[in-house]
């Protein structure tokens, strides 16, 4: 088997993922909106900072992170996007549900991320705390949400490199 030679940078080239009129979609959680919201925020906002124009990125808004499952397997079944973003948010309490739901969240969107040619990013906070989740989504930790629009252009730029 003969392999391509393809590289692309791990710096993002501004010029070059505009030209590459990469199709976005981004899917939020509504639960734990205080969390969702700055998520949503870093990610659309890196985005167009990168060159994706705003009329290819595209957003749904789900009740809950359990529901990040159906819908992203619905949108890659149903669309041609290079990239989908999942945004949500659990927060430990106090019942045995916080385990259950990070585990199936996980295993359901790595599941659809398996099935269908195009990644599914993930970018679901699963934090002991309310702090520990502020400090993840624009506090002292960061933005995830930035972090997960940056891998979703880089993966946008492997899938196209196996593609093409």
């Amino acid at each position: 088997m003969k392999y391509k030679n393809v590289s692309y940078s791990l710096e993002l080239d501004k010029e070059k993922i505009k030209n590459a009129n990469f199709k976005i979609a981004i899917i939020v959680s509504l639960w734990n909106r205080f969390i969702t919201d700055r998520l949503y925020d870093g990610s659309y906002k890196t985005l167009i900072k990168f060159g994706i124009s705003e009329k290819s990125i595209k957003t749904w808004k789900v009740p809950g992170s359990y529901e990040l499952i159906f819908s992203s397997k619905e949108i890659a079944n149903s669309y041609d996007f290079d990239s989908i973003i999942t945004i949500g948010s659990l927060i430990k309490g106090d019942t045995y549900h916080f385990k259950y739901l990070c585990q199936s969240i996980s295993q359901g969107i790595k599941d659809v991320n398996i099935k269908y040619s195009i990644p599914i990013i993930f970018c679901v906070l699963m934090d002991k705390n309310k702090q520990q989740s502020i400090d993840r989504s624009g506090g002292k930790n960061g933005n995830k949400g930035i972090e997960c629009a940056k891998t979703a252009i880089y993966m946008s730029f492997f899938k196209r490199s196996i593609i093409e």
